[in-house]
């Protein structure tokens, strides 16, 4: 999926030296706001095979309609960090929650909210989704100027809603509707999947 300066695209095993570089950089900027990985887990930043294991495992969800991960990297250029759909539901929710991360270095240039914003038209017109949201620790001003640039509804606070470094941390949960999505679409492409993103 292409946007005027970003593409994306699943991760594959050969991505795992320029991903691993990146989350090195930008660890300080990035694990403050994750979770701790599973117990016993291997470390895809620091063993190729486990980063082979964890594209693998975005594959499987992806054929089983549960999760959609993506790489962003520049148009013909690196990789810069990722964007997912993930807990697809379907029955009467067709919902799902978007993550995003991006390279420290190339942060508060438009670049995130153009790749969220390829991802939202991915979940409305290619899955058929209702709702997507997103829950963001509420001291992740970067998350949050993502959210707000892009016009997403600010839905309120749930408490201690998601482990974050092993404490449990109040989230502000963001959301658009595919009702949303056909009102605001034009806008939407206007601002960030046109020649000129803001």
């Amino acid at each position: 999926m292409v946007g005027p300066r970003v593409e994306l695209r699943p991760l594959k095993a050969s991505d795992w030296a320029e991903w691993r570089d990146v989350r090195v950089r930008s660890r300080d900027w990035l694990e403050p706001w994750e979770p701790f990985g599973e117990p016993g887990a291997a470390d895809p930043i620091r063993e190729a095979d486990a980063f082979k294991a964890r594209c693998g495992a975005w594959e499987r969800q992806r054929h089983f309609d549960a999760a959609y991960g993506f790489g962003i990297f520049l148009r013909k250029g690196p990789f810069v960090g990722e964007v997912s759909l993930g807990g697809v539901q379907r029955g009467p929710f067709q919902s799902a929650n978007v993550g995003y991360w991006i390279d420290e270095s190339y942060a508060g240039q438009a670049l995130m909210p153009e790749a969220v914003a390829i991802i939202l038209r991915f979940a409305f017109e290619d899955l058929g989704l209702h709702r997507v949201e997103a829950a963001i620790v509420p001291r992740n001003k970067a998350s949050r100027r993502v959210a707000d640039k892009l016009g997403l509804r600010d839905e309120g606070t749930s408490d201690k809603f998601l482990q974050i470094r092993g404490v449990w941390e109040d989230h502000v949960r963001y959301a658009i509707t595919s009702d949303d999505w056909a009102v605001r679409k034009r806008e939407m492409e206007a601002g960030f999947l046109s020649a000129q993103p803001r």
